[in-house]
């Protein structure tokens, strides 16, 4: 029999195709009488339509319709969708929220026709007031949308109510304990606000989807991360049983959270239903900048501290930057808001964490659903009380730690979530105890650490079905995404480990709703846990099945026997199928809409952390990082390689954001919306040193002790180069990007205020 499967660095099964060009792709997917698809754009953030028109289009040779929102409610009559709020149009209907919102769709059969048609179609607006700014939105006279329709998806977002002429679509709010008097008995008190600015997840691979209808029936090939999720907002758009909907989901080019829930497969399923006509509709790398983005943030932090150094109390203040379209920002602002007080053991805490409409591109889930903005502050915060105190910001830290048992800030105890681990495996790895050298001349030398944590996405369900054919290979159906990070092969794995099989021994199918079951979607790390169980029961299911057929055959229990023999015993060569079947549904309990509170709020806890060494040259602001240490507790791996990526790769990702990534929007327009533009992480930006570590841990309730770790490896890394900064050179930037910009205005504020001051 094959030795054990998880825990071994297998090759990943797709690789071969992908490094010979053999994937497919939805990209490169043509069919028969298939029409492409380009879309015209708002060019104000707000106003009303007034007039549309469309004549030259479509007098241009080649166009074959031109439609607009009127059309679209031939076939859906209340053609709105999301998967918070029902409050994204398919089509603008009578106003513009943001610019670059899709108003009219032009079809063609060749895709440069529709573009320059698309470029003739004529729209005019009445432009109404705007509103940017998170804070402004709060209390702004410019309502983005005058009535809020809840879309009832989720359980723990059903306390979502339907308000009128207000711009907050989410307010949560978390009390426990005696916050006020906590502050009052205080040694100290810190206060600090933070700002994290809006950036693009920039999957090199563009959104795209297709859809092509059939008798009574739609199938959509997408570029999707949620099928199941896709399939079921589709048939609630048309009426229909969600059995005439089929979703198709080939390989993936990267998602981070941009290609969840509906993007753009709405607008193609009413068009190809509307001209009864494949309709191919892909995005450039431009538009992706105005279709979905990452929020920007402002979080107001302020703790109580008495003189042995213990947080007492902490109230926090947090203002997501929703953009036009809520989308699933409630989610993001209620399952990252609980986590703002950070990884701490605070019995006094108050949080309001409120997402709000404004007329900026929709933001939505980005690599870490929220709580890398939280994590930048909490742990500059944390950095800022330790110096404040006179304190080492480990030692602070592990004073300070929540640990097994204790109840987080909604009252959940923390289970099997190695937030010391974490802390001492990045200080072990950078000798934080031993002297540092710190630079000489204009180059100083610093070193930051930061440690954050975040709840699963749960309620969530995973379903999975293990077949296994007579020779003793597995086929094994689910319709979890891999999109680059692995999950096919980690959850064949676990089927190879159950079934005692070899890896290369499972094929996993690619999602299609109509052989594929349902999976809630892959995000927010969860599909090791959540789908990673249910593939373990079904192949269970599966062995359970094999061990009674063994039975059957007079074998004793145990016995080392190979499935294709037991068929071949019973049933000769014209044998059948043994089918597995695994649901997971974790045990979960919603927040309390009155408190925030709940004692059981995630099945399980991602805890993440960074420690950075930084050259800073202080004549230009340039920051230089020398070495960086990523520690995560992800439980047991399943396949130390393919952990090891996933944290190298969030790393990065979330570098780019800490020093440059930046959209730049004037009056509501993105004015760097191309790579050519917008910088993201390149070889040259790769610190000189780089570690993975993963910290030794065990999820006991995950699937052979293991948990995911796709995002852990962001949490940390903003937060610990801004203070390397300020170890360095005694700056603090509380405003991301972190560009060598920002870092020689704040060294020349310090100075003046320094001459002013000795003055």
């Amino acid at each position: 029999m094959p030795a054990g499967q998880v825990g071994r660095s297998v090759p990943r099964l797709e690789a071969r195709q992908k490094v010979t060009g053999r994937a497919d792709y939805v990209h490169n997917l043509v069919v028969p009488r298939m029409l492409y698809c380009k879309v015209v754009r708002s060019t104000v953030p707000h106003g009303r339509i007034l007039s549309i028109d469309t004549s030259a289009a479509e007098a241009l040779e080649g166009v074959y319709r031109v439609v607009t929102a009127d059309d679209i409610r031939t076939v859906v009559p209340n053609p709105f969708y999301g998967p918070a709020f029902h409050d994204q149009p398919v089509l603008a209907v009578e106003k513009v929220r943001h610019v670059g919102e899709p108003v009219v769709a032009v079809l063609a059969e060749d895709p440069y026709v529709a573009a320059e048609a698309a470029q003739l179609v004529t729209v005019e607006y009445e432009p109404m007031e705007a509103v940017f700014d998170e804070i402004e939105a709060m209390t702004s006279t410019a309502v983005v949308h005058e009535v809020l329709k809840p879309a009832g998806t989720f359980p723990d977002l059903k306390h979502l109510v339907g308000r009128r002429d207000t711009n907050i679509a989410l307010d949560y709010r978390l009390r426990r304990g005696d916050v006020d008097a906590a502050f009052a008995a205080a040694d100290h008190v810190f206060a600090h606000e933070f700002k994290t600015q809006q950036v693009m997840h920039t999957p090199l691979e563009p959104m795209v989807s297709l859809a092509e209808p059939g008798e009574d029936t739609l199938t959509i090939h997408t570029a999707s991360q949620s099928p199941s999720f896709v399939r079921i907002e589709i048939a609630r758009l048309l009426g229909w049983p969600e059995n005439r909907v089929r979703v198709k989901v080939p390989h993936l080019g990267g998602g981070f959270g941009a290609k969840l829930y509906i993007k753009l497969e709405a607008l193609v399923a009413c068009l190809a239903l509307l001209v009864r006509r494949p309709v191919k509709w892909s995005l450039t790398m431009e538009e992706q900048f105005y279709t979905i983005t990452k929020h920007a943030s402002t979080f107001r932090i302020e703790s109580a501290v008495d003189k042995e150094g213990r947080v007492t109390g902490r109230r926090c203040e947090v203002f997501w930057n929703g953009g036009a379209y809520a989308d699933i920002g409630p989610r993001v602002t209620q399952k990252s808001g609980f986590t703002a007080p950070g990884p701490y053991d605070i019995d006094n805490v108050s949080i309001d964490s409120y997402a709000l409409y404004t007329n900026r591109p929709p933001a939505g889930a980005l690599r870490g659903f929220g709580i890398p903005q939280l994590v930048w502050a909490y742990e500059s915060h944390t950095d800022l009380i330790a110096r404040g105190l006179g304190l080492d910001p480990v030692a602070f830290r592990r004073k300070n730690l929540l640990r097994d048992g204790r109840p987080q800030a909604t009252g959940t105890p923390v289970r099997d979530a190695a937030i010391e681990g974490v802390l001492d495996d990045i200080a072990a790895r950078m000798a934080w105890e031993t002297p540092f050298d710190r630079g000489s001349g204009p180059v100083k030398r610093g070193r930051g650490i930061a440690v954050g944590f975040k709840a699963s996405i749960a309620p969530t369900t995973s379903v999975a079905i293990v077949n296994v054919a007579a020779d003793g290979s597995a086929n094994l159906y689910l319709s979890t995404v891999d999109m680059g990070q692995g999950s096919d092969t980690a959850m064949a794995q676990i089927v190879a480990e159950t079934l005692t099989l070899r890896t290369e021994d499972v094929k996993v199918v690619h999602p299609d709703t109509d052989v594929t079951p349902y999976d809630m979607a892959t995000l927010g790390s969860r599909s090791t846990f959540h789908a990673g169980n249910a593939v373990k029961l079904a192949a269970e299911h599966a062995r359970d099945q094999i061990a009674a057929l063994a039975a059957s055959l007079g074998l004793p229990p145990g016995s080392n026997y190979a499935p294709a023999d037991l068929f071949k015993k019973k049933y000769g060569m014209q044998a059948g199928n043994i089918i597995g079947v695994g649901t997971y549904i974790p045990e979960y309990k919603s927040p309390a809409p009155e408190t925030g509170l709940s004692d059981n709020v995630t099945p399980f806890w991602m805890v993440g952390g960074t420690g950075v060494e930084i050259e800073v040259d202080t004549e230009t602001g340039h920051v230089r990082i020398l070495r960086m240490v990523n520690a995560c507790d992800l439980g047991r791996p399943l396949n130390p390689k393919i952990v090891e990526t996933q944290i190298s790769g969030a790393a990065l990702m979330q570098l780019g954001f800490t020093m440059f990534e930046n959209m730049d929007l004037d009056d509501g327009q993105v004015t760097n919306a191309s790579l050519a533009d917008y910088k993201i992480p390149g070889m040259h930006d790769v610190p000189d040193q780089m570690e993975s570590v993963i910290t030794e841990a065990e999820q006991k309730s995950g699937p052979y002790g293991a948990k995911g770790v796709g995002e852990s490896a962001t949490f940390g890394v903003s937060p610990a180069i801004a203070n390397a900064i300020h170890d360095a050179v005694g700056v603090r930037l509380t405003e991301m990007p972190l560009t060598p910009q920002a870092v020689f205005r704040a060294l020349r504020e310090a100075e003046l205020n320094s001459s002013t001051t000795s003055a």
